[in-house]
């Protein structure tokens, strides 16, 4: 199953707060991750503050059209998560 993102809030620098609908919860520092055309920009701490949780999507996006995928970011909550592929049943 996918992690879905329940809540995003910015705790300064490059860290923001998120909280899935399992629970887990916490703190992710994303400086290390800004590289690369889209994210470049989001080096400003001003531009990095802009981002918004997209309902729709269910992550973090920026006005620049970054984001992050949910389930790299549950990873940096919880190292140990592994996206499992669905199971097959066997059924034609």
């Amino acid at each position: 199953m996918l992690p879905r993102l329940k809540e995003a809030k910015y705790k300064g620098d490059y860290k923001i707060w998120l909280k899935f609908e399992d629970g887990a919860k916490g703190v992710v520092d994303l400086e290390e991750e800004l590289w690369g055309d889209i994210f470049l920009p989001l080096k400003d701490k001003n531009k990095f503050a802009e981002f918004v949780f997209n309902k729709e999507l269910g992550t973090i996006v920026w006005p620049n059209g970054a984001d992050f995928a949910p389930e790299f970011l549950y990873k940096m909550l919880r190292p140990s998560y592994v996206l499992k592929a669905p199971s097959k049943s066997g059924a034609a």
